[in-house]
């Protein structure tokens, strides 16, 4: 029987296996026959190990200096890159490897990939999020010059690949447009839930703290997430509705959070407000159990614009209904699972929050089509199936056959 090939999977923004998706593409490759090792960055407060095998999946971690400004980024990526190419010859001694598999940002990772070229490495480019839009988004139109630098950056990124993974469509057409790739060189890989993860959660009404509506969010709390909308939304919900009867759950945390428990103060929200910090995922799915509404207050901007939103299907497969933003994304994902106001309005946000609380039936049919649409289409079973594609295309493999994954879990 053939070997498959060995895969090396580089992350440099979040540690592994928090990275949903780094960490599901991992483990179906394993579970497909690939050996795999991923480089990633200690977590703040979790996957702080230096080294683990998890499912037999082998993973090596660096400490990663944490920067807020754009030099700070700048060296951050620099000592990440340094210390994930040491720890690439460190996986290449002990484990081998035959495939590069970079997740961005940053677009630097080609870098290596061309250094490993030379021994007839193949590079994967697995683009997560538009770096240069990314950095747009974060520091306004200042620095144009970084944001210039980025852009060849990314372009090297695609040239130096060998096959392209995006998120969407939108992606795969910048692909294509700004990037010069060949459409078959794209694949497109949707974020998708994993269906075992959403089954027999028990429901626990406690956790609305004795309130009868539970909003929630889940995810990263930064400067491109739009947080503060879901803060100012509140607002509009007590002080003008009269709303004395919901609780808001923020799960997650980020470079903002300072700034929205300032906020939260300053609106006088302190009642209706529960910051819960990053969450174990058995966790975050009991709040979910209950929640009557899923928050998605993801800003347009030219970032989120072209971005599958993952909290968005998180929330459809727990059954429950979603408020966004209509963002071209965002509605190609929940299609009729959600209630959208006009990108970056609060006030039709705080509305359509409004309109759901009052109606119960709107509630379940809009929750109901939501766990419909990821069991049907966007599931994870589904979505990976044009990884595992590419990487038969790319390795010229014919078949890939199923492998029970084995728990083992060391470290060292």
């Amino acid at each position: 029987m053939r070997q498959l090939p060995k895969v090396l999977m580089l992350v440099e923004n979040l540690s592994v296996p928090s990275d949903p998706r780094v960490w599901r593409e991992a483990k179906t490759l394993q579970q497909h026959g690939f050996l795999v090792s991923v480089i990633c960055p200690k977590g703040r407060t979790r996957d702080q190990a230096s080294y683990e095998c998890i499912d037999n999946i082998h993973i090596y971690r660096y400490a990663q200096p944490q920067q807020e400004t754009a030099l700070g980024f700048i060296m951050e990526y620099l000592v990440s890159m340094l210390l994930t190419f040491w720890l690439s010859l460190v996986v290449w001694r002990k484990h081998g490897f035959d495939v590069i598999h970079a997740a961005n940002p940053p677009d630097t990772f080609f870098a290596i990939g061309l250094f490993y070229k030379l021994f007839g490495k193949k590079y994967i480019f697995d683009q997560h999020d538009l770096a240069p839009e990314m950095f747009r988004v974060k520091f306004g139109g200042r620095m144009k010059f970084l944001y210039h630098i980025l852009l060849q950056l990314e372009k090297w990124s695609y040239r130096t690949a060998d096959l392209v993974l995006t998120t969407n469509e939108s992606q795969k057409r910048q692909a294509i447009r700004r990037g010069a790739c060949a459409p078959q060189k794209v694949i497109v890989v949707r974020n998708g839930p994993e269906l075992a993860h959403y089954t027999d959660i028990p429901r626990e009404p406690a956790r609305k703290q004795g309130q009868r509506f539970l909003l929630s969010y889940v995810g990263v709390m930064g400067s491109q997430d739009g947080v503060e909308y879901v803060l100012h939304a509140l607002h509009t919900l007590v002080h003008r509705y009269q709303r004395r009867d919901l609780l808001l759950v923020l799960m997650g945390e980020g470079e903002q959070l300072p700034r929205l428990k300032h906020l939260m103060h300053e609106l006088q929200l302190e009642a209706f407000v529960h910051f819960t910090g990053w969450l174990p995922r058995p966790e975050m799915l009991r709040y979910l159990a209950v929640t009557d509404i899923g928050l998605s207050p993801d800003p347009s901007n030219q970032l989120n614009d072209q971005s599958t939103m993952l909290k968005t299907m998180e929330y459809m497969a727990m059954g429950v209904p979603v408020v966004a933003f209509d963002l071209p994304e965002t509605r190609f994902s929940a299609q009729e699972a959600a209630l959208y106001a006009t990108p970056n309005r609060v006030e039709e946000f705080a509305a359509c929050i409004e309109h759901l609380l009052e109606d119960a039936a709107l509630r379940e049919a809009l929750g109901a089509y939501g766990r419909q649409r990821i069991r049907q289409q966007l599931c994870w079973e589904k979505t990976r199936e044009p990884l595992l594609h590419g990487y038969r295309q790319l390795f010229n493999i014919e078949a890939l056959s199923d492998a029970a994954p084995e728990k083992d879990m060391v470290t060292v």
